[in-house]
């Protein structure tokens, strides 16, 4: 079984009528793919019973040479169809005139004409398949003008309509099979072309789905380790520094920075189990959300960090996947004062909840002396991943340096837009 069908079956559930179009062109007959060897086939075919039912036993050499000029030329009529039906209709009118004066009766060749016909009908504009009715009509009632004195002992009028219309019926019928055939075969490669359309959108989608997934994985697992190990060097440093003055301070730091490193793993193994299905701590261990904000503040003051966090209005309403992106907002606002402020700084995160929106803001009174050599605003992942989130819930963030000194990040998010898929829990 190859790739593709698996993508065709996905799409034969989604869009029965592409499917079937499909299957129709892939049951293509043997006249499809080798119409020249079939079509010679048919015309040696045609040829050899034109001979076989012909009057005399031995028929002349021309009236042979008139048969081969109008059935062989339909070996190839799917090439050039114009080109044969010119051909065949032109033999038509010698063999006319020269039944005139050597009364030639019609034989299984003249259905030659026909089949041209029918071919032009079939693959060509509708211009030339009414050229081609109207030059074949006029056959007909040249025919019609030449056979009825032999055709019958009836009075000539009447055999004369009797054959007209039965000509003109096989004519018309000629035509209306080649134009439904031609319409047919649109409707085919129009169901084709929509299927190759569907299935590259298909696979464009799955494209984007998967790098929006990797970005959001990348985004999420960058907030827990850089926010962690940043508050875990902050500790350690710490202790290294009180070791020698206040052993029991430098115990205590060590002891957060193993809870912090627990509180990490625990992180870790949440988010990757929502990835999983049949993961059941995903389900006991729910994302961060403004109820953890609390903890993280008190966390960050552990490493050193004054932090004052003001919560107002109440955020009941606010959907999970907002308050994990005020969340994690906060945390890599944090994070980068822990990592880029001087000492002795202080941070203040604001989160203002409304029925239409969350407004956070975290700012901080440090002195930036390596802020804008290691992220300068929007060169860092930190304020690209913080960017998204923000874009996500039709906010726009921003960060940069406060007139008198420190940093300022500030976004509002808008509930009134849908949750995002890649934000929504599981």
């Amino acid at each position: 079984m190859s790739s593709a069908e698996p993508s065709v079956t996905a799409l034969g559930q989604r869009f029965p009528g592409a499917a079937r179009g499909l299957a129709a062109l892939r049951a293509r007959r043997l006249d499809e793919r080798f119409p020249l060897l079939v079509d010679s086939a048919g015309a040696v075919l045609l040829l050899a019973l034109s001979i076989g039912s012909h009057q005399r036993v031995h028929p002349q050499q021309w009236e042979l040479l008139l048969q081969a000029a109008l059935v062989l030329p339909l070996a190839l009529r799917r090439r050039r169809p114009v080109q044969v039906f010119a051909a065949v209709a032109a033999t038509a009118f010698v063999q006319w005139s020269i039944s005139w004066w050597l009364h030639i009766a019609v034989g299984p060749a003249d259905l030659a004409v026909l089949v041209a016909l029918y071919t032009v009908a079939a693959r060509r504009s509708f211009r030339w398949t009414v050229a081609a009715f109207a030059v074949t009509e006029l056959g007909v009632l040249l025919a019609v003008y030449r056979w009825p004195p032999v055709l019958s002992e009836r009075p000539q009028y009447e055999t004369a309509m009797r054959v007209v219309f039965l000509l003109s019926g096989l004519v018309t019928a000629a035509v209306v099979l080649g134009r439904n055939v031609r319409a047919r075969q649109a409707k085919l490669a129009a169901l084709h072309q929509r299927a190759r359309e569907l299935e590259r959108q298909r696979d464009q989608q799955s494209a984007l789905a998967v790098a929006g997934e990797r970005s959001r994985i990348a985004r999420e697992m960058h907030d827990i380790v850089t926010h962690n190990l940043s508050v875990m060097v902050a500790l350690a440093d710490g202790a290294v520094y009180a070791n020698q003055h206040a052993p029991e301070k430098a115990t205590a730091a060590m002891r957060q920075s193993a809870e912090t490193g627990r509180q990490a793993l625990t992180d870790m193994r949440r988010f990757l189990g929502v990835l999983r299905d049949d993961e059941p701590d995903a389900l006991r261990h729910p994302q961060p959300g403004l109820g953890q904000l609390a903890a993280l503040a008190a966390q960050v003051r552990a490493a050193g960090l004054a932090c004052e966090l003001r919560l107002a209005g109440e955020h009941g309403h606010v959907s999970p996947g907002a308050q994990l992106t005020v969340y994690r907002l906060v945390q890599e606002s944090l994070t980068n004062t822990l990592k880029h402020a001087a000492p002795g700084a202080r941070a203040v995160v604001a989160v203002d909840c409304s029925p239409a929106a969350v407004r956070v803001e975290v700012r901080d009174d440090g002195r930036p002396l390596r802020r804008a050599a290691a992220d300068p605003l929007g060169a860092g992942h930190g304020l690209a991943g913080m960017r998204d989130r923000a874009a996500a819930y039709g906010g726009e963030l921003t960060a940069g340096p406060l007139p008198g000194g420190g940093w300022r990040v500030a976004a509002t998010l808008d509930l009134d837009l849908p949750a995002p898929a890649e934000e929504a829990p599981s």
